[in-house]
């Protein structure tokens, strides 16, 4: 694929674009280098050491990936918001977010990678994922340069995912942030639990509505960690409605109350605020 973007500071090389803006990893800076990949608008290799103007277009030309996953057409996969670069697709509940054996199917993946290669396309790969029990947006890179940005992004939280869950109880605050570190559970194969040699875990909650029995709220994650707003709102006392593997009482659709609603980012490559919402 290929795809033109204008240099937005005065005086960036392209080596500084792609390392220190982009901040791609040393092996993929390496192969652009080797495959002459960054063009100018005339389409002929830029010196990647040479200051360039603020507004000089460059041409970025990446040789096609294919996704080593078995696409899907699954008509209960669908897309938010797409463009050149990426897309956010909505998982329903019950869904995988991807494969985890060789040829597996049936994945939100799986159906993304079905919608690409309805339309033209080869590659496609999550950015991060949610549990199989938790709807919501899932964000997809559409080739690896940006996949590696957004991988950046993530890490940084500079990627904002937002989350609306119904809880066990009575929660009398009106909002707080609960701050423990999640580790493994020995005694469980999948199951994550409050361990002071655990990883630093951030979850900060208000209250969006109270009813008979249940909260309603809607949480932010300073950190990613597996099953983290679960094991968090268990560990106060306030279980997510449904979620029997954390003590919730068991649901009459055999389901949770956990779905990741909105995402906000600054796009990685037009320097624009996206906001997707479902």
């Amino acid at each position: 694929m290929k795809w033109t973007y204008t240099i937005q500071t005065e005086g960036l090389t392209v080596e500084q674009l792609l390392r220190d803006e982009w901040r791609l990893s040393k092996k993929q800076v390496h192969e652009l280098r080797m495959a002459k990949g960054i063009l100018d608008a005339d389409e002929t290799p830029i010196r990647w050491n040479e200051p360039l103007a603020a507004g000089t277009p460059v041409v970025i030309q990446l040789a096609d990936t294919v996704s080593p996953h078995v696409p899907e057409p699954n008509p209960d996969v669908s897309i938010v918001f797409e463009d050149d670069h990426l897309l956010i697709a909505c998982k329903p509940k019950g869904m995988p977010t991807h494969p985890n054996d060789p040829g597996q199917s049936g994945t939100l993946l799986n159906g993304v990678l079905g919608y690409v290669h309805a339309h033209g396309g080869t590659y496609a790969e999550h950015v991060h994922r949610l549990d199989q029990g938790t709807s919501g947006l899932v964000l997809f890179a559409k080739h690896p340069v940006v996949k590696n940005a957004l991988d950046r992004m993530l890490e940084d939280r500079q990627i904002t995912r937002e989350y609306l869950a119904e809880v066990e109880g009575n929660i009398q605050k009106n909002g707080g942030t609960i701050t423990a570190p999640i580790g493994r559970d020995r005694h469980h194969p999948t199951r994550r639990h409050i361990s002071p040699s655990g990883q630093p875990a951030i979850t900060h909650y208000s209250v969006t509505a109270r009813r008979k029995g249940t909260t309603e709220l809607r949480l932010t994650l300073d950190t990613g960690r597996t099953h983290q707003i679960r094991v968090h709102l268990a560990s106060i006392g306030h279980p997510i409605t449904g979620d029997e593997l954390y003590g919730g009482a068991a649901d009459s659709a055999g389901t949770y109350k956990l779905h990741a609603f909105r995402m906000t980012f600054i796009h990685p490559f037009t320097g624009k605020k996206l906001t997707a919402q479902n």
